[in-house]
C-alpha cells in the first residue's frame, strides 16, 4: 500500500522517514523514528515492528538481528515489509513474499527505499537516485524530492491520498513531523507545510530543550530577531506565506 524512504543525513547524522500511500493517515503508523536508530512499517501493517523494533535498534541491537526476530515471531510475516537503519548505520529490509506487486526494496550507504503495490520498479529506483543525486540539498527538502521522483515514476498503483515526512535531529522527539492524511496531492502538501514551518515553527525548533541541555532558550529575545528578519525578508522580497493562518479582526 505504500513506498517509503529511511535514510541517515550523512553531513548531520539526523534521520528521517517520508512515506506516501492511496491509504488514509499512512503517517500514523509506517514511520518510527528515536534518536539513533529508525523503522519504517508497512505493507499489511503491524506497528509492532517499528515500535519494538525501533527501540530495539536505539538501545544497541543489529538491525539484521531485529529484523530477523521480527520476522520469526509474526505467524502473518509473509504479507509484512519493514526496512530500518540502527546505531550504527546499518540497514536491513524485509518484503514478504505474500506483499502485494510490485514489492520490493533497495538501498545505499545510510539510505533504505522499499514499496508494495507499486506500478513496478522504477518507483523505488527513481526515489533512492533522486535521494543520492540531491545530497548537496537540506535534508527535508531531499527526502521530499526523492518521494516526488518515485511519484512521478508511478507510484501507488492505485493513486495518491496520504504522505508524512518526519525528522529527528538526534532527540527523542521529532524536529518536524508533518502529516497530509486525505489530500489529492498529498507530497505537494508536505512541501506546503514545510514552506509553512519555515515561516515561525522551525526557528522554534531551534531552540527547545535537548537531552543535553534541558533547559533549551530561556530568553527569547534572538528567536523573535531572528523571526521578524525573516518576515522582513520575505515581505522585501515579494513573497507571501503559504499559510492558511487566520487572525481575528480587531
Amino acid at each position: 500500500m505504500t513506498y517509503s524512504i529511511v535514510a541517515r543525513d550523512p553531513a548531520t547524522g539526523h534521520l528521517g522517514i517520508a512515506v506516501a500511500s492511496r491509504f488514509f493517515a499512512v503517517g500514523a503508523l509506517v514511520p518510527h523514528i528515536h534518536p539513533n536508530a529508525a523503522v519504517a512499517t508497512q505493507a499489511f501493517i503491524n506497528p509492532l515492528w517499528g515500535i519494538e523494533g525501533s527501540a530495539r535498534l536505539q538501545a544497541g541491537e543489529a538491525a539484521e538481528d531485529v529484523i530477523a526476530d521480527l520476522i520469526g515471531r509474526d505467524d502473518g510475516q509473509a504479507q509484512r515489509q519493514a526496512h530500518m537503519i540502527d546505531a550504527k548505520g546499518r540497514i536491513a529490509a524485509h518484503t514478504g513474499t505474500a506483499c502485494i506487486d510490485w514489492a520490493s526494496h533497495c538501498s545505499a550507504d545510510g539510505v533504505s527505499v522499499a514499496g508494495n503495490m507499486l506500478t513496478g520498479p522504477q518507483v523505488i529506483d527513481d526515489t533512492l537516485v533522486c535521494y543520492l543525486d540531491n545530497l548537496d540539498k537540506p535534508f527535508a527538502e531531499r527526502l521530499l524530492l526523492a518521494m516526488q521522483a518515485g511519484e512521478d515514476a508511478g507510484g501507488d498503483k492505485r493513486g495518491r491520498q496520504a504522505a508524512a515526512l518526519r525528522i529527528h535531529r538526534g532527540q527523542a522527539y521529532p524536529w518536524i513531523d508533518l502529516r497530509a492524511d486525505d489530500h489529492a496531492d498529498p507530497l505537494e502538501e508536505l512541501r506546503r507545510l514545510l514552506d509553512v514551518a519555515g515561516d515561525r515553527y522551525l526557528f522554534f525548533a531551534e531552540e527547545l530543550a535537548t537531552a543535553d541541555n534541558f533547559s533549551g532558550c530561556k530568553d527569547r529575545t534572538e528567536l523573535d530577531r531572528a523571526i521578524a528578519e525573516h518576515e522582513a525578508h520575505m515581505k522585501a522580497a515579494g513573497v507571501s506565506s503559504r499559510s492558511f493562518a487566520t487572525t481575528p479582526k480587531s
